[in-house]
C-alpha cells in the first residue's frame, strides 16, 4: 500500500451522537454518549457534532444536549459542533457555550413541510436571519441544504434553486455550505454537476457533502466529490443515522469506510482505523445489533483468520 499522505484540510466530521441517533428508540445516557466522544477523539476525529438544539418532544434522543456540552467542556484538537434550526436553539447554543453551529433547511418543499411544518422558503428566509443573529454572536456557522439531489416526495430539485439559496446562506455570513444528499439519490453525475456549479458561484466558502448510502452509492459520491475539491465529509461511525421525516433513509457513510477509502488512496485522514472500530464496537454493543459498516466486519474476519 503506498504511505499515506495528508491533504491540506481533508475533514471528517463524525455526527454519530447526533444524525447517527436522532432515531434510535434506545436512549443512550449522557454517560454513555460521553464515552462515545472520547472514543473518538481517541482515534483521531477532529470535528464531532454531538447534538441537536431541537424539542426533545420530538427527538428525545437529544434532550440532554445543553448537558453534554457542558459536561465535555472546551477541547483542545477537536471540534464541537451542535445543530439549531431556530431562535430557541441559538439560544441555547450561546448558553452552553458552544462555538461552531451547523444550521440546515431544505431546499424540497415538501420535505421542509414535513421536516420543518413550514414551506421551503420560508423556512429559507427564516435560516438566513438566524445565520445573521449567529455570526453577530461570535459563532462559528456552517449552513446546509437538505435533499440538494432529489427528493423522494417531490422528485427532481433544480440546481439553480440550490445555488441561489446558497448565495443567500453566503452572503448571510456562512463559511461553509454543506450539500446534503438526505434522501440519498444522489449519483457521480450529479455530485459532480452541483459541486461544480456551486464551487464556480462560491469560490471562498468551504463546500461539505452530507452522504446518505440508500441506494448504495455513499462512497462512490464521496469519491467523485473529493475529485471535484470538496475536502469535508460527514460521516457516522458504524453507518448510524436517517431522517425520521424521509421514507426508506439509510444510514451515513461509515466513518470507518470512509477512512478506508482514503487512506487506501494515500490520502491521510489523521483518523486510527483500529481505534475507531473500537467505537463501532461499543455502539453495537449498546444497541444490541450489527451496524451496516463494512470494515468492522472485514477486521473481524481478518482477526478469525489470522488468529
Amino acid at each position: 500500500m503506498q504511505k499515506s499522505q495528508q491533504m491540506p484540510g481533508l475533514l471528517l466530521e463524525d455526527e454519530s451522537l447526533r444524525d447517527g441517533l436522532q432515531i434510535e428508540s434506545q436512549l443512550l445516557s449522557t454517560e454513555q454518549k460521553i464515552e462515545l466522544f472520547n472514543m473518538l477523539c481517541r482515534a483521531g476525529v477532529s470535528r464531532i457534532q454531538v447534538g441537536s438544539f431541537v424539542n426533545p418532544k420530538v427527538v428525545p434522543q437529544m434532550a440532554d444536549t445543553d448537558e453534554l456540552i457542558r459536561r465535555l467542556g472546551q477541547q483542545s484538537g477537536t471540534v464541537i459542533s451542535a445543530l439549531i434550526l431556530n431562535g430557541k436553539g441559538l439560544d441555547r447554543a450561546l448558553a452552553c457555550g458552544v462555538g461552531h453551529v451547523s444550521m440546515s433547511v431544505s431546499i424540497s418543499d415538501s420535505h421542509s413541510r414535513k421536516n420543518a411544518g413550514r414551506s421551503a422558503a420560508e423556512a429559507l428566509a427564516a435560516m438566513v436571519e438566524l445565520i445573521v443573529a449567529a455570526k453577530a454572536r461570535g459563532l462559528s456557522v456552517r449552513a446546509g441544504l437538505q435533499s440538494a439531489f432529489g427528493c423522494v416526495y417531490q422528485g427532481e430539485i433544480s440546481e439553480d434553486a440550490v445555488l441561489a439559496a446558497a448565495e443567500q446562506m453566503a452572503e448571510a455570513g456562512a463559511t461553509e455550505i454543506n450539500l446534503a444528499d438526505s434522501t440519498g439519490m444522489a449519483t457521480p453525475a450529479t455530485i459532480r454537476s452541483l459541486v461544480r456549479r456551486v464551487a464556480a458561484l462560491l469560490p471562498e466558502v468551504r463546500l461539505s457533502l452530507h452522504l446518505h448510502d440508500t441506494r448504495g452509492l455513499g462512497l462512490a459520491n464521496m469519491y467523485c466529490g473529493y475529485e471535484e475539491g470538496v475536502r469535508t465529509f460527514d460521516v457516522c461511525a458504524g453507518g448510524l443515522g436517517g431522517c425520521p421525516f424521509i421514507r426508506g433513509a439509510a444510514g451515513n457513510i461509515p466513518t470507518e469506510d470512509a477512512v478506508n477509502l482514503f487512506e487506501s488512496m494515500g490520502i491521510a485522514t489523521g483518523i486510527s482505523l483500529d481505534r475507531l472500530l473500537e467505537a463501532v464496537t461499543f455502539l453495537e454493543t449498546v444497541l444490541h445489533r450489527q451496524l451496516p459498516g463494512k470494515m468492522k466486519r472485514v477486521m473481524d474476519h481478518r482477526q478469525a483468520c489470522t488468529g
